[in-house]
């Protein structure tokens, strides 16, 4: 009989955006290992992107269990509903451009709703579950943040249950994440979020993590067992149409404010005015969410002309849209602190076997898994002229209609090989 496995998620489709994907894939495949996903979401959640093309890809026999949530942010676009969407979706504004309503949002984001705004839904949720668990015979949940408040429910439900087998997922690190320091947090609310990530990660029977770099940072506040698991890429039914005819840099995913490459905007201003060629056939394509600051930044190295701003599309229109490119850009925040994040988007790039540019910290987890895949080039903030070396190396392989990539090793990232990892895992 199958091994039940309860998921405790906030994003699931109609949520788009990343944070979808992973649990969306992981559900797909766990029947195939003999485990019966089960999972339970908020019944009216407020997400700030839709996608609704994702909903055909849940399996048509998996129970999802649903019960209600508080959304403040519902509340809070009274004041704006923009501005709301905006900081809900992770764009936080840089400092000196905030609005009055946007550094109230902000403060209230970082020292009231603690761990997030999702916190009305953990005592609820931890009532509804621990009769729901007891009547349906499960011995073993999972929850995945952020929200790192559904931690808060495993853990509720752990101490209440201490025989209840608790896998806590971190797609992304907690106290140490990027935008952390951006939340005008106070020194309790600073003192209080370290308190229940400790607490998460002393009191999980397993800690599932998605870098070898988040895992060193764990290490050091829990002897709890920790796996790497990290996102992938599933074989998509996407139809090609030829690549791109102009020479595009594409970036598909948000652009927030910290996420603005300089020094990419300083060598594609550089290349356009050095070469006419260049100028005549480039195109920068930005595919999702790109904050006010960073279109700033583009127009201030007289860039715009060459931008064709798509917004948020659907996974399907992203898929498409990757194997189109000539060049994939990956661009992470340059703070030390995201070296261990390695974004889903990455493995997609990989199988839509195009080239891809990374920039990134130095010492960045990515630079290992694209350099032994051989997917593309990997730089620092600090490698200007590599970037420009990069850059113009692939113009010429496209002028020669052969830009392509031998990738190596890429079934190690199957959705379906990460699948058989986590059933190992959770039948252990």
């Amino acid at each position: 009989m199958p091994k039940k496995v309860l998921l405790i998620a906030y994003y699931f489709p109609p949520a788009g955006g990343p944070g979808v994907q992973r649990w969306l894939k992981f559900v797909k495949y766990l029947p195939d290992f003999d485990i019966k996903p089960i999972v339970y979401i908020p019944e009216n959640p407020t997400y700030p992107l839709i996608d609704e093309k994702l909903v055909a890809e849940i399996p048509n026999d998996l129970t999802i269990v649903t019960h209600e949530i508080f959304e403040p942010y519902q509340w809070a676009s009274f004041f704006s509903k923009k501005q709301t969407k905006t900081i809900s979706s992770g764009i936080i504004p840089a400092k000196k451009k905030q609005s009055v309503v946007e550094k109230l949002l902000l403060w209230v984001r970082g020292n009231i709703f603690i761990p997030d705004a999702r916190k009305f839904w953990v005592q609820p949720s931890v009532q509804f579950l621990e009769k729901y668990i007891t009547d349906n015979q499960i011995d073993t949940i999972i929850t995945t943040g952020p929200p790192h408040s559904l931690h808060l429910i495993g853990l509720k439900l752990k101490q209440k249950n201490s025989k209840l087998q608790w896998f806590a997922d971190f797609r992304d690190p907690w106290t140490t994440i990027g935008y952390h320091k951006d939340l005008k947090l106070s020194a309790y609310a600073q003192k209080k979020h370290k308190i229940l990530e400790k607490n998460v990660l002393q009191q999980a029977d397993y800690l599932i993590v998605t870098s070898p770099t988040t895992k060193k940072e764990f290490e050091l506040l829990t002897h709890k067992p920790i796996e790497v698991l990290t996102n992938g890429y599933d074989v998509e039914n996407v139809e090609f149409t030829g690549l791109d005819k102009k020479f595009t840099l594409a970036h598909i995913g948000s652009l927030l404010s910290e996420r603005n490459p300089e020094v990419l905007w300083q060598v594609l201003s550089d290349l356009v005015i050095e070469n006419q060629a260049f100028a005549d056939t480039f195109e920068l394509k930005l595919i999702g969410a790109v904050s006010a600051d960073v279109l700033a930044s583009i127009e201030n190295y007289h860039l715009t002309k060459f931008v064709s701003n798509l917004g948020y599309v659907s996974h399907q229109e992203a898929l498409v849209a990757q194997r189109k490119a000539q060049v994939l850009l990956l661009i992470e925040i340059n703070r030390p602190e995201t070296r261990g994040i390695i974004p889903g988007k990455l493995f997609e790039y990989m199988a839509a076997e195009r080239p891809i540019l990374a920039i990134a910290p130095k010492g960045a987890d990515i630079q290992q898994i694209i350099t032994q895949t051989n997917t593309g080039v990997f730089c620092d903030y600090t490698e200007k002229e590599k970037i420009k070396t990069t850059i113009l190396h692939y113009f010429e392989c496209y002028l020669n209609k052969n830009l392509t990539v031998q990738a190596m090793g890429l079934q190690y990232y199957s959705r379906k090989k990460l699948t058989e990892k986590l059933a190992k895992l959770l039948q252990s």
